[in-house]
């Protein structure tokens, strides 16, 4: 199935688990630490510059975000993790609405595959590594993909793949990417596997 991307609009911020869709459309979800680039390459995706918004302060964001694609399936944006700087009740807020995505969800079965985003520069923290954990335990089928790529020189690029490799818990994703949000390196994998787990092929 050719997805036309212009037809993508963001459907609803959530803030609260109640207000996720429960429309019958397979969903994906992207995962990552605040400042990973993940709107960055949500945009680059889907061909537009700002659909996902990219804030100044990360972390400042506390919504699930759910992205129709030409109204058959939905990309979902979740709030990043691991920053330092949110006050308490911002971190509670976040563990609900995450666990009420991943843990509570009744319309969990849409869920067809969490795209776990590690900053290539850095490689996979404890918070990138305890979210692939919990979907290895949860048997919800994961794709790892390494961001900001355009920043790497060749022997960089080597050297966080096996690093990447070699980590065991990637060992049970079904493809390592490395994504640049800039030149679009990756993309046409990216899709390619998010197309595939839908059954929109």
């Amino acid at each position: 199935m050719k997805l036309n991307l212009n037809k993508t609009e963001l459907k609803i911020s959530a803030g609260l688990p109640s207000q996720f869709p429960a429309e019958k459309k397979p969903q994906v979800a992207f995962a990552g630490r605040s400042n990973v680039g993940k709107s960055s390459l949500i945009n680059s995706l889907i061909g537009r510059k700002s659909l996902a918004r990219v804030s100044g302060s990360p972390g400042k964001t506390i919504t699930v975000n759910f992205y129709s694609v030409d109204r058959a399936l939905y990309l979902v944006d979740m709030p990043g993790y691991g920053y330092a700087k949110r006050t308490l009740e911002d971190k509670k807020r976040w563990s609900a609405l995450t666990d009420g995505y991943f843990t509570n969800n009744p319309n969990i079965d849409l869920l067809k595959l969490t795209v776990c985003l590690v900053d290539s520069r850095i490689g996979p923290t404890k918070d990138d590594l305890g979210m692939m954990e919990y979907l290895v335990a949860a048997e919800q089928p994961f794709i790892v993909v390494a961001t900001k790529a355009d920043k790497l020189n060749a022997t960089e690029k080597r050297k966080i793949t096996e690093i990447l490799e070699n980590e065991e818990l990637v060992k049970y994703a079904d493809a390592v990417i490395l994504y640049s949000s800039v030149s679009g390196a990756g993309k046409d994998d990216l899709w390619r596997e998010i197309t595939s787990h839908c059954g929109l092929n």
